[in-house]
């Protein structure tokens, strides 16, 4: 046997035996596979909707005139407005906008549409009300009910205005909410992946005594890194596909980029984390020493690395520092490929990063990593 076969056996043997180990445990199947799914049906609905903007809104018309009628009727019809018909009061309205249950209530007084004494055209007065807590909503409402009030008023008064404003599409489709939410749920997936996955089970066989076994053999630390990490590089790829699906054909995901480009930095970023995972679950003696520093390194990159919300939101200082936080290249890589569709050369700076965080974490694995 050649000095290249007898060096590439044992990784090909632990790719198999753990790729076996993840698809026996039920547990590590939901959390790579079924958990990620759920994240995603979640996220998914709460943001692959569409964005049209509607109201709660009580609505008490008191007038019998024909524009309040017609102005009834229109709201009705018009999905901006959500009329909530179980509420017959003003003092049940209050309740509900002081629980949040109602946007603002809109009143039709009585003489709302009718013409009053020495005038010639009808008139009135929309009342809203909205609660202190929820003024913005308020405000937005009335700004568009102007708006409505504006347009009748022209009915009836011939007025023409020096400046008006214009607006237009691009028709060009931009980046959705869903869009930019999949890159940080899959950058969830790959955390989940790579980090809790080494630093349960690293402990629990050091505790059973399986890695002092494979310190007894020929085995070296740099083919057992190698195994693990190819097949957690190929339950990643796994990951990434059930997910894409999921994604394209529940919730329309819009993919613009080359599939070999994302399928490569879900790998790359599978290899970074997984190496922090190695180095955690390597050194730690058990699970009670693992978890805890499992959490310390993955809770920051959660939230700083925008999975659950934009890094652009953040202030300019804390941006500079979360460009550098292992994560946040490997989502932004993965939101540039399906988005813009970037090729390799365009992520020229997050691809760098990511292999420097790589060389750094897997020279800290190494030199920390114990068998028992």
């Amino acid at each position: 046997m050649s000095d290249f076969r007898r060096a590439i056996l044992p990784i090909t043997t632990f790719v198999r035996i753990d790729v076996k180990r993840l698809f026996r445990d039920k547990v590590a199947i939901f959390f790579v596979f079924v958990f990620p799914l759920i994240f995603l049906l979640i996220f998914g609905s709460i943001f692959s909707g569409d964005n049209n903007v509607s109201f709660r809104v009580a609505l008490f018309n008191e007038s019998e005139s024909e524009i309040a009628t017609e102005l009834e009727n229109q709201m009705r019809e018009n999905d901006f407005f959500q009329l909530d018909e179980d509420v017959t009061t003003a003092e049940q309205a209050e309740e509900k906008m002081s629980r949040g249950q109602l946007d603002a209530t809109i009143v039709l007084p009585a003489e709302f549409g009718t013409v009053a004494e020495g005038q010639q055209n009808p008139s009135g007065n929309l009342d809203i009300t909205y609660n202190q807590s929820n003024e913005n909503a308020g405000q937005t409402l009335a700004s568009v009910m102007n708006s409505v009030m504006a347009e009748i008023n022209n009915q009836f008064v011939d007025t023409s205005v020096p400046f008006t404003v214009t607006a237009s599409s691009t028709d060009t489709q931009g980046l959705s909410q869903f869009d930019y939410t999949f890159s940080g749920i899959l950058g969830f997936t790959l955390l989940s992946l790579g980090i809790f996955g080494p630093t349960t089970v690293f402990p629990r066989l050091k505790q059973r005594g399986v890695l002092r076994r494979y310190k007894a053999t020929t085995l070296k630390i740099w083919q057992f890194f190698t195994g693990n990490v190819l097949s957690n590089a190929f339950v990643g790829l796994i990951a990434l596909v059930i997910m894409f699906a999921a994604a394209v054909l529940i919730f329309d995901l819009n993919m613009r980029g080359s599939y070999l480009n994302l399928a490569i930095v879900v790998t790359l970023g599978t290899i970074l984390l997984f190496g922090i995972g190695l180095a955690i679950g390597g050194w730690a003696k058990n699970e009670n020493q693992a978890a805890p520093i499992s959490q310390l390194v993955t809770l920051p990159m959660m939230f700083l690395s925008g999975v659950f919300f934009p890094v652009f939101l953040m202030p300019e200082i804390l941006q500079n520092i979360t460009r550098f936080i292992p994560l946040t290249p490997i989502i932004d890589s993965i939101r540039l490929v399906i988005t813009e569709n970037a090729s390799l050369l365009d992520l020229g700076s997050e691809l760098g990063i990511i292999l420097g965080w790589t060389v750094v974490v897997y020279l800290v694995a190494f030199k920390v990593f114990r068998w028992e």
